[in-house]
């Protein structure tokens, strides 16, 4: 019998995956799928809640989806799959949204950072999108939730979600932890060292994108903002630009902070930052060339896109039946 604990994660493929999706995620879902029961989804409906372009989303999941495989997901050994692929995601979503309530889901911070940004689009979607990624969650009976610290408040919103429902209906859903790797969990931004690097970031020289050239990797790390000392040191809060360059040279070299400081002690800062851009360089190159490789077999990406939804669907409406029967729903 397999007792291995279930994990569940997944990205928005709201653009293109940087250095710090790979970093802070994909590279720690790969050391999990040794260990653990793993889904690993596409999550495209969260990716509609803001305006998008339908052709660039289609070509934006397919890509994502052989980035995975290339960053070392193994489709035989992962559930890998398509959000909207699996209908019981829309489904126990509407039936989570009536045991969440609207206090918790207005008190969201990321719900205020989006509306900031959207003024001109603040849809219901965006308000009750963590309703959404609870049922994500809850469908697989994860055990543990693979996230970054910004986002731990939607794994709390999903184990209350759970509780509640629990609380009424008797022992349905499993309560789901955060996980949060303690290295490479918050890569920030190159340029503004204050920021998580992310995706949906309009200052593209603030972060490095998987499918990028060794050239464009270079010239954003030589331009990346540090300070006007000269020691490279690890000190998160009065040098944060070379704090982050020391936790991503650490994440891919696997040297810790003390070895890098002692490697780079009286050297100056373009020497480390060209350090860092090369390491980066070096093992990113074949990843990108696999994932060029991979968008190529469209035949073997509809087969892993396939097969992860039938994976998906069976485990998934198990779950959704369950949760129907005791609501009182009469079987179809």
């Amino acid at each position: 019998m397999n007792n291995k604990k279930t994990i569940f994660s997944g990205i928005q493929p709201s653009g293109a995956l940087t250095l710090g999706s790979y970093l802070g995620a994909i590279k720690n879902w790969v050391e999990m799928s040794k260990n653990y029961n793993c889904y690993y989804c596409i999550v495209d409906m969260h990716a509609i809640t803001v305006r998008h372009t339908p052709a660039e989303l289609r070509r934006r999941t397919l890509e994502q989806l052989a980035q995975y495989i290339a960053c070392g997901l193994d489709p035989e050994k992962n559930t890998i799959f398509i959000q909207s692929h699996v209908s019981a995601h829309a489904e126990l979503c509407w039936v989570l949204s009536c045991y969440a309530m609207f206090g918790e889901l207005s008190r969201m911070t990321q719900f205020k950072d989006k509306s900031a940004k959207n003024v001109d689009n603040i849809n219901a979607g965006l308000f009750t999108y963590p309703v959404l990624m609870a049922a994500d969650i809850l469908l697989y009976n994860a055990d543990l939730v693979p996230v970054g610290s910004d986002q731990k408040q939607h794994v709390e919103l999903a184990r209350d979600i759970a509780n509640r429902f629990n609380g009424v209906y008797g022992d349905v859903f499993t309560m789901p932890e955060p996980y949060i790797p303690k290295v490479g969990a918050r890569i920030m931004s190159l340029s503004n060292p204050e920021k998580k690097m992310s995706k949906s970031d309009e200052d593209t020289g603030g972060c490095v994108y998987l499918m990028q050239s060794p050239e464009e990797i270079m010239r954003n790390f030589k331009r990346a903002v540090t300070d006007s000392e000269t020691s490279i040191r690890y000190d998160a809060e009065n040098k944060p630009g070379i704090s982050n360059l020391i936790q991503i040279y650490s994440a891919v070299s696997g040297k810790t902070f003390k070895e890098i400081e002692e490697e780079f002690a009286g050297r100056g800062y373009g020497d480390f930052k060209a350090a860092v851009g090369e390491a980066v360089v070096e093992m990113w190159c074949p990843i990108r060339e696999e994932a060029q490789r991979i968008m190529k077999d469209k035949a073997y990406l509809e087969a892993v896109y396939r097969q992860g939804a039938q994976r998906a669907e069976y485990v998934a409406g198990k779950t959704l039946r369950k949760v129907y029967k005791k609501l009182g729903f009469v079987a179809r």
